[in-house]
């Protein structure tokens, strides 16, 4: 079973829930406290292993290879100022050992595009999917790497991390019907994209973090385009569902949806406190 070693972010999103904040500046690079939303997810991605981490991006979105480049004027600066943590602080931004590719989406075509934007970077290897909108707090293993954990334990297969969400709310979601709610990680038997509250097979929520075989490349090659021509990932998810290798997995950890201005209030209030801020 081969590993996970590579991650894509889609990262071409215009970010309009958030203007004017966004029309300069990517919805990814609004900074948590002091490290923007896209850091917080290679982070998450370099702790669980992942060597590969591949931007989906599109116009506008260059601030976010910057970003993660070298910027010699200010580590120049820095050190001849004597202000080493600070330097350290700037080296850290960038994981040891790790690649940064990016690959431009040449057209706004849904989050199933964006990921077969990366066919010709991942190959036939597995890799996960980070959506940098749900910023995920975890005490212990991230959350990706709780994904690369199920995989393993279910000897390989697609993962798809998944919370209880209150059943009025199911129409916000992607929600999945699975052979055993009680179990932590349990093989899917049907997704459906934004379900009414009286038609939703569970309260179990879809959150923007995958684990996915190379399959889903050419399940997104075939399936019908969507409202506005947009690929749906979830689709191509549902057209695999019956080679019965595809699993949900309750995630540990705090998810903040940042998508929105409250869930990015709230996580910006979480992180302060945590860094020991007085909210």
């Amino acid at each position: 079973m081969k590993p996970v070693r590579k991650v894509v972010f889609p990262v071409a999103g215009l970010g309009t829930r958030f203007l004017p904040a966004t029309k300069a500046m990517p919805k990814e690079m609004l900074p948590v406290v002091d490290k923007p939303l896209i850091q917080y997810a290679v982070e998450e991605a370099a702790a669980a292993g992942v060597t590969d981490m591949i931007f989906i991006t599109g116009r506008y979105k260059r601030s976010i290879e910057d970003h993660f480049d070298k910027s010699p004027e200010l580590e120049s600066d820095l050190a001849a100022k004597g202000k080493t943590e600070l330097l350290d602080l700037v080296h850290s931004i960038t994981p040891a050992g790790v690649n940064f590719i990016y690959i431009r989406q040449p057209e706004p075509l849904g989050l199933g595009h964006a990921v077969l934007c990366a066919r010709p970077v991942v190959g036939d290897e597995p890799f996960g999917v980070i959506l940098a909108d749900d910023l995920i707090y975890s005490t212990g293993r991230t959350a990706l790497g709780q994904l690369i954990d199920a995989r393993a334990a279910m000897k390989g297969g697609s993962v798809l991390a998944v919370q209880d969400v209150p059943h009025d709310q199911t129409n916000k979601y992607g929600i999945v019907d699975v052979d055993n709610e009680m179990l932590p990680t349990s093989c899917v038997r049907g997704i459906v994209e934004k379900p009414a509250p009286e038609s939703a097979p569970s309260d179990l929520a879809v959150i923007g973090r995958y684990v996915l075989e190379p399959e889903i490349f050419d399940a997104l090659e075939h399936v019908e385009r969507g409202v506005g021509g947009e690929i749906q990932l979830t689709d191509a998810i549902a057209a695999l569902l019956p080679q019965g290798k595809t699993f949900a997995h309750r995630f540990e950890g705090r998810r903040f949806d940042c998508g929105s201005k409250q869930g990015f209030l709230t996580a910006t209030a979480h992180y302060a406190r945590l860094a020991g801020y007085d909210i």
